[in-house]
């Protein structure tokens, strides 16, 4: 085996390399958003980049001890998606006299302290496997809890909130982690029984119910759950999680057709009758009618002034701090894509959109490299989800798509996201540290390890039993043998008159 396979050295010390780099970048653009609030150097600037720059080495340090052969790339382009949204969140701030940015510090730390804990605590991604159903009602509790009197809370129309002590918590978002290492532990599981058993009808192949049953029960539930809340972005997102996880296990493209079929009907359904769904419509289609600009709830002011800072940004930008972000309603967390593309233009939003194409290519490319199945559908499944937040958030921005409500994955203002994808980045790491790590012949076996050589000794062991002899039956072929025997009987009894004889 190569040296660059067996030495995890280089590919930590190119990460610390990529890090530096990132660092550099998310603190000058902090930087230049002081200079243009005349203001180079003051405590946010230090307290930002020494935050980032400490919890960034942190998580480091913690893949250098255990999580060695972990992807490179993954830790330094999450750092600058998260340091160039805190330079953001701060410009905001200085627009509308907000203090977005301190709260959102300190999220950062909490959620990398959380992704830390995760690597620490985990090491091997396998062992989630065990706790597939506990995963299950851990999801349904999640999205339950908004739902309950004197615990949930509505804001902005949707009731997806909790609070906790001073702060609002979003259980949903740490549903989307659950929910995934639920699909994923069942499906790697159950993936020939939903293969192989069930009726074809046409040329579709369906499943039987009671294989199905577990996946579809949470599906609905979770789906049945967001439509009670209002939360159009969320139900989106789980129906885009289901439909790719069920794909990629089975293979199978009658899944994409149920899937587009569900859509088609429950996108009817939504739009004749569900009114907040019908108000996100309207204002898409005709975002540039008056009545509809104006109106106080559904107003289509968010596309209209979004869609008018990403035209006066052209190809370059107005630059850090040089835009109008006060003109965008929530301008730090939904329409943050929209003050990115003004101030840096579309070369700098082609730019953040190419980092995040990069991490979820570096997240696929772990799932093709892994050797369980459960870790390949659940890179697959954590991957995909940060893939549907990015064109439903950049799609509803751009008026290509409705806007869901969604934010952008660790640039908008909010803790709750950006604690569960940061947790996502150290599942992904974990994954691909699995995947790169050289199988060795020393040491102990992991669980799925040892389950593989139990059952390989024990097919050794039937191979190796020899076949019983034959039992001889009293058939016309046994009676040549039986006479043999008797005439054997008969010339041993007869030996002393024939030796007599020869006398």
């Amino acid at each position: 085996m190569s040296n660059i396979q067996t030495n995890p050295v280089p590919r930590r010390n190119l990460e610390l390399v990529l890090l530096f780099i990132a660092l550099v970048v998310s603190i000058g653009a902090n930087w230049m958003v002081g200079i243009a609030n005349q203001n180079q150097i003051d405590q946010k600037f230090i307290a930002q980049g020494a935050v980032l720059a400490g919890c960034a080495l942190a998580v480091h340090v913690v893949l250098r001890i255990w999580a060695k052969y972990a992807d490179p790339f993954i830790l330094p382009v999450v750092v600058t998606l998260n340091g160039l949204g805190l330079a953001m969140i701060h410009r905001v701030d200085n627009a509308i006299n907000t203090e977005a940015a301190s709260s959102q510090l300190m999220y950062t730390g909490v959620a990398m302290a959380a992704a830390v804990i995760t690597l620490w605590a985990i090491r091997d991604h396998r062992i989630l496997r065990r706790g597939t159903y506990i995963f299950l009602a851990a999801s349904v509790i999640l999205l339950l809890l908004p739902l309950i009197p004197g615990v949930g809370m509505e804001i902005n129309g949707s009731r997806i909130w909790i609070a906790v002590g001073p702060f609002t918590f979003q259980p949903g978002e740490i549903a989307k982690i659950t929910l995934a290492l639920f699909f994923a532990g069942y499906l790697s599981s159950n993936r020939d029984l939903i293969l192989l058993a069930g009726r074809k009808i046409g040329p579709l192949q369906f499943p039987r119910f009671r294989d199905m049953g577990p996946m579809l029960i949470a599906w609905a539930v979770s789906i049945g759950v967001l439509v009670f809340q209002r939360d159009l972005g969320s139900s989106v997102l789980f129906f885009g999680l289901f439909m790719a996880m069920i794909y990629v296990a089975t293979g199978r493209i009658s899944w994409i057709v149920i899937g587009l079929g569900l859509v088609a009907v429950a996108g009817v359904f939504a739009v004749n009758f569900m009114n907040h769904v019908q108000l996100r419509v309207d204002a898409w289609i005709n975002a540039f009618d008056p009545e509809i600009y104006n109106r106080q709830y559904g107003s289509s002011r968010q596309i209209v002034q979004g869609l008018f800072g990403l035209g006066t940004g052209g190809m370059t930008g107005t630059g850090l701090g040089e835009g109008s972000p006060r003109l965008v309603p929530l301008a730090n967390s939904d329409m943050i894509v929209a003050v990115l593309g003004e101030e840096l233009g579309l070369i700098g939003i082609s730019a953040i959109i190419m980092l995040f194409v990069i991490l979820v290519s570096r997240g696929i490319r772990a799932a093709l490299g892994t050797r369980d199945g459960f870790g390949k559908l659940l890179a697959t499944g954590l991957s995909f989800t940060l893939a549907l937040q990015c064109f439903v958030v950049i799609g509803g921005v751009t008026r290509l798509i409705p806007l869901t409500g969604l934010t952008t994955p660790f640039m908008s203002a909010g803790g709750s996201a950006l604690l569960s994808n940061w947790i996502i980045v150290a599942l992904l790491l974990l994954v691909s540290h699995n995947a790169r790590r050289p199988v060795t012949t020393s040491g102990p076996l992991t669980a799925d390890e040892a389950l593989r050589v139990k059952e390989f000794n024990q097919r050794s062991a039937l191979d190796a039993t020899p076949e019983p002899e034959p039992v001889r039956t009293n058939s016309s072929k046994d009676k040549p043998t039986q006479a043999a025997a008797s005439s054997s009987k008969n010339n041993s009894g007869s030996k002393p008159a024939t030796e007599g004889g020869k006398a």
